[in-house]
């Protein structure tokens, strides 16, 4: 009865012997014998008892931790010569004794060779006319690397196995799949068909080993599909386009390479590439540029751990077939959604351990219709009032976002390492209150500060009318003047009012303001409350004076206070209309009210101290007798004139 579906495992049984003929003419799927016998002799003996059985995979050797046999006569694999065999694996045998050249000779034949933890030394002793079409070496030891010469060898699984520093070329020239990783293997001019001696390569997976410098551009490999160097150093990657000519190229991997991408085209030529995976690399300035030009039929794509801080725009827009992304452990400061708005086939893409702090409102509306899985875990979310729209779009979008859950708050620091979803709206709407309100409040008191301060010596002068305003009057009027015309005001003003009939008192600031105080109060309260008029002597020198322009704004404020109070303007000289024109309020008055205009004749000036004295006497409370007086130089005046 035919067994090709039974698999025997014998291993840790002790066996001392195998009656020749117990497994004549039997077939089975696969037999193994590890750690069964306690010494070389019984070993021997038992295999040779396995004469005629016919089977596909025999395991031979001992486990990692129970080993009980310590020498090995390499002549033991005589026995497999009576057996018909497919697959043969050898594992855990140490210290072969013997002649290289007799150790496979029973296993020409067979198609697929294993061999696991076993000291070799060497395998030069292999014919070319072995048929062996898979090679499998792992963690064996060598002294040097095999150069190999078969025919018929399609794949080369040589890992994980020690002593061997230096990569040598070997012909294989129906070789189709190369392993080589975790060798600590260094290449120099990699890689071309004269080191692997073939042209059919497919796949060929050099990770994990030491530098490798690339010198070719595959030159002979054109059939490779598969290509792995991850956590190797490569070296001149950015020197010319390495990959030109693998056209028929599926999967890349140059994860943790350590190279740094300046050159643009360092992935021109790879038409068919559908998966790249460059996680652990660098970029120059953190900026990743648009390289991914031809990448058309690219579906994945590992960008992870790369540095990167900012994306140019058009950095995807040449891969609408990419369907998975993964931009995780980068440091990008925010979700933009725009980059990923081309990327039509996207389903899945994950921007988890970034710096995300949130994302615009209006750039949520870009993400790719196709999208089913999106991974924002482990950003610095800012969970404040001003993203309250990403906020709430992240509690509307559970089903599109993996782990939600576990969305973080990284600032403010009342909500810090609190989850993304216990946001409150409501919050924002009492902030916005408490907001507006202190807005207004503000604005109401700087306004009103403004105002004090603009309006200082006015509230002064109010206050003072309320003080004074029903006393008595000390001075018969306020001079307001230019420094620079003050010979006119004492040789002419005071000399004719102080010292004619009737005399008039005026309020000079050269003369009655008090030392010690300040000149705005003197003029307030010496000036303007302590005078009935206030007399202002317009000149181009007064135009131009700071000072002379506010004591005439106030002596407006308090004309305006005051209900008895007047004005009097004298003009001493004609005035540029121009000039005039810089104050705006005193030449509307001008234009609107009668004044005196001071003129050096005769005439001019009897006209001019006729009209002042008679302004000065207006309101002016006077005794009986000081009435009958003032009425008669009226008189006097009149007929004189």
């Amino acid at each position: 009865m035919p067994l090709l579906n039974l698999s025997l495992d014998l291993s840790l049984n002790p066996l001392g012997f195998i009656e020749p003929g117990t497994f004549k003419e039997i077939k089975l799927n696969g037999l193994t014998l590890r750690s069964n016998f306690n010494s070389l002799h019984v070993m021997k003996t038992c295999i040779q008892g396995l004469a005629g059985l016919k089977i596909n995979r025999l395991v031979l050797g001992e486990f990692k931790n129970e080993r009980k046999l310590k020498i090995f006569d390499r002549s033991f694999l005589e026995g497999p010569c009576s057996l018909t065999i497919e697959q043969f694996r050898i594992a855990y045998l140490d210290e072969f004794s013997g002649d290289d050249r007799v150790l496979f000779n029973c296993l020409a034949n067979v198609s697929v060779i294993s061999l696991l933890s076993i000291s070799l030394g060497s395998l030069q002793a292999l014919l070319k006319d072995f048929r062996w079409q898979h090679l499998e070496i792992v963690n064996c030891d060598f002294e040097k690397f095999p150069a190999l010469k078969l025919s018929s060898l399609k794949k080369f699984v040589f890992t994980d196995n020690k002593d061997i520093s230096t990569f040598t070329e070997f012909q294989l020239p129906s070789l189709q799949y190369l392993d080589l990783k975790r060798n600590h293997l260094s290449f120099k001019g990699c890689c071309s068909h004269t080191d692997f001696g073939t042209t059919n390569l497919k796949h060929l997976d050099l990770s994990f080993n030491d530098v490798i410098t690339l010198g070719s551009n595959f030159v002979g490999l054109e059939q490779l599909e598969h290509l792995d160097f991850q956590h190797s150093t490569l070296k001149q990657i950015n020197a010319f386009s390495a990959f030109l000519s693998l056209r028929n190229l599926r999967y890349l991997d140059i994860s943790y390479t350590n190279i740094r991408i300046v050159f643009h085209g360092i992935f021109t030529g790879l038409v068919s590439l559908q998966t790249l995976k460059m996680a652990g690399n660098s970029f120059q300035n953190n900026l990743l540029p648009d390289i991914f030009t031809e990448l058309t039929n690219l579906t994945v794509l590992d960008l992870s751990k790369c540095q990167l801080e900012q994306v140019s725009q058009t950095a995807f827009h040449s891969l609408p077939s990419l369907q998975v992304l993964n931009m995780s452990h980068n440091k990008l400061l925010s979700l933009d959604t725009f980059l990923y708005e081309p990327l039509h086939s996207l389903r899945i893409l994950d921007c988890s351990f970034n710096r995300i702090m949130a994302s615009k409102e209006q750039e949520l509306q870009n993400l790719p219709r196709n999208l089913t899985w999106l991974n924002l875990t482990q950003n610095a979310f800012a969970c404040v009032c001003e993203h309250q729209s990403f906020l709430q779009w992240v509690k509307d979008q559970r089903q599109l976002l993996v782990g939600a859950e576990q969305m973080m708050c990284a600032e403010p620091l009342d909500m810090k390492d609190m989850p993304v979803l216990s946001f409150r709206n409501a919050t924002c709407q009492m902030s916005k209150m408490i907001i507006s309100v202190s807005v207004v409040t503000v604005l109401l008191v700087s306004v009103v500060g403004v105002l004090v301060y603009k309006f200082y010596f006015h509230l002064m002068l109010l206050a003072g009318c309320k003080k004074y305003g029903r006393g008595e009057s000390t001075y018969d009027a306020f001079v307001i003047y230019s420094s620079q015309d003050e010979d006119w005001v004492r040789n002419e003003l005071v000399k004719n009012l102080e010292e004619g009939v009737p005399a008039f008192q005026l309020c000079l600031h050269y003369r009655d303001f008090i030392p010690g105080v300040a000149i705005a109060a003197n003029i307030i309260q010496e000036g303007f409350h302590k005078s009935r008029k206030v007399i202002v002597v317009v000149s181009q020198h007064f135009i131009q004076s700071r000072w002379c322009i506010f004591e005439y704004e106030i002596a407006q404020t308090w004309q305006f206070l005051s209900s008895r109070a007047g004005i009097i303007f004298i003009v001493l000289q004609k005035l540029e209309k121009s000039l005039l024109r810089q104050q705006v309020e005193l030449y509307r008055l001008l234009s609107r009210n009668t004044y005196l205009e001071w003129e050096d004749s005769v005439l001019g000036r009897h006209v001019f101290w006729r009209g002042l004295r008679k302004a000065l006497l207006a309101g002016k409370p006077t005794s009986p007798e000081g009435t009958a007086d003032a009425e008669t130089n009226a008189q006097e005046v009149t007929t004189s004139t």
